[in-house]
């Protein structure tokens, strides 16, 4: 949320709209191949760790727990400088193949981020220790301290180079991204402050620990790393996704068109670079929900298929009956929220639409990666990502030759709906999964895309919003009735009971509900 609502005021600052499109070009340029390094730095080591220190404190072994977390520590560190390395080697490389109009500008962007890819992964392996000692509050402030602290970076920099001393808005997009830098090194800091409070506590399990016994690092490390590869693939699945249009985009534009160099940044910043910072929200959801559920499936695998095909249909439902209507309502609105976070454009609003329409498809295809992963099936949901990966590098060229930014979202579309469905046909095949047990659900949910969408349509023959406050009040008042409709047709036609075993209204989110 954070990294939407920044938007407002740093895009109102950096100018008029062709401005803002260059700056958005240049932010997304860097932050899309630094979000891939971050994940092959980390190579999910923290959750590795995590549960491994988890396990030693099962066994008492507290100084097993802790050389492991040292160790880990420095292999992290060594591996944000290698990573850091090589995306400051290959700035110049992403850069040339982007699609921005100033090289130059977008590697000084790229290279900006290379002290943050340093720090983030040894920083990592410290949350891993403390959520594999069962403290979670650590590991989640620090993340609050780490984006509040990037935002407030972004806003206030942007202010003092543009406002106050009026220099180019370019480079108030190189502290922009600076912001990343600043939020890992604040993180960083509550982390070790919090470290040394807890020393005391440490101190006390190492006096009490079983004798370090002596074990093979390079063998735990091993196995951490074995059982690592494929969580870090997969998360990284939607960013690699984005790197292809990022990286070929430009290319197949130019060879097919007679687009200049400015006309291809528009449009990169129109189906991509806009869109990523609404449709995130979505699949955020849908990751939450799927993590959520995660190890409550993985400990179900042992109770029967019956139990495991009960908990996926039950995984999908919640999914569904949160996700679908969240999708229309956004859809529907896609025009206004365009132009209360961006422009009023009509391109834009298209590109929004089915971009938003797109983020469905993610959110289940990452959901059913994860459901996969939690029933012990990790190298096929690798698999499955890198055969969708492939389909989308096949058929990128002729659907962006066809249909430039459309046709970009339209091969990632079908490239992760094919992962959804090898994924969700694997777990049905396995544990029996009656899958047309969604079919309420989904064809109401179509009935209620189909009437919003009509009605979106029919008011902007009346009503077309060309201000931000006044296009923030239409999608509140618009967005409360959707809403209200749907809650109701759902408690109507049951199935807000099939999916919470009741209803779903105002009347069940009093306060003694959350006692």
């Amino acid at each position: 949320m954070l990294g939407i609502l920044y938007l407002i005021p740093w895009l109102y600052m950096m100018g008029n709209p062709q401005r803002q499109s260059v700056a958005q070009a240049l932010f997304n340029t860097a932050y899309t191949p630094y979000a891939l390094f971050i994940s092959l730095g980390t190579a999910g080591f923290p959750s590795a760790i995590a549960r491994r220190v988890a396990f030693y404190n099962g066994e008492n072994r507290f100084l097993n727990a802790k050389r492991l977390t040292k160790v880990g520590f420095m292999v992290m560190l060594a591996s944000g400088v290698v990573c850091g390395v090589l995306l400051f080697g290959l700035a110049p490389l992403i850069a040339r193949n982007s699609p921005v109009v100033s090289i130059s500008h977008a590697t000084t962007a790229i290279r900006v981020l290379v002290p943050a890819i340093v720090i983030l992964p040894s920083m990592s392996i410290l949350r891993g220790w403390f959520q594999g000692n069962q403290d979670l509050k650590p590991f989640g402030v620090s993340q609050l301290w780490e984006q509040f602290i990037r935002v407030i970076m972004i806003l206030v920099s942007t202010y003092l180079i543009i406002e106050v001393f009026h220099i180019s808005y370019v480079v108030a997009v190189y502290y922009s991204v600076l912001g990343a830098v600043v939020g890992a090194i604040a993180s960083y800091i509550y982390l070790g402050l919090y470290y040394r409070k807890q020393r005391h506590e440490y101190r006390l399990a190492a006096q009490q620990s079983e004798p370090l016994a002596p074990e093979s690092l390079k063998h735990i490390l091993a196995l951490i790393a074995y059982e690592s590869v494929p969580f870090v693939i997969v998360g990284s699945g939607i960013t690699l996704s984005q790197l292809v249009d990022q990286l070929f985009f430009k290319q197949i534009v130019q060879s097919t068109t007679h687009l200049s160099a400015n006309a291809i940044q528009y449009l990169y910043t129109l189906f991509s670079a806009n869109p990523t910072k609404i449709t995130t929200v979505i699949v955020s959801l849908a990751i939450a929900m799927a993590e959520s559920s995660l190890p409550i499936l993985a400990s179900a695998r042992g109770e029967g298929r019956q139990r495991v095909s009960e908990l996926v249909l039950q995984n999908l439902k919640l999914l569904s009956y949160a996700l679908l209507p969240a999708v229309t309502i956004l859809a529907a609105l896609a025009y206004e929220t365009n132009g209360i976070f961006f422009s009023f454009s009509r391109l834009g609003g298209e590109y929004l639409f089915w971009n938003i329409l797109q983020s469905l498809v993610l959110g289940m295809a990452i959901n059913s990666l994860t459901i996969l992963q939690a029933l012990h099936y990790s190298k096929k949901a690798m698999n499955y990502l890198l055969i969708g990966l492939a389909v989308k590098a096949v058929i990128q060229y002729p659907l962006v030759a066809w249909l430039q930014g459309f046709g970009a979202i339209l091969a990632t579309s079908v490239s992760f709906g094919l992962i959804c469905y090898l994924c969700l046909h694997r777990v049905g095949r396995e544990f029996g999964v009656q899958f047309g047990q969604l079919g309420k659900l989904w064809l109401t949910n179509a009935v209620y895309f189909a009437v919003a969408i009509l009605v979106s349509s029919e008011l902007h023959r009346f009503i077309l919003p060309t201000s931000k406050l006044g296009a923030l009040v239409y999608a509140a008042i618009f967005g409360l009735v959707a809403l209200f409709v749907y809650l109701t047709a759902a408690n109507r036609l049951g199935l807000s009971q099939a999916v919470f075993n009741r209803n779903v209204g105002y009347k069940y989110f009093r306060y003694k509900h959350f006692k």
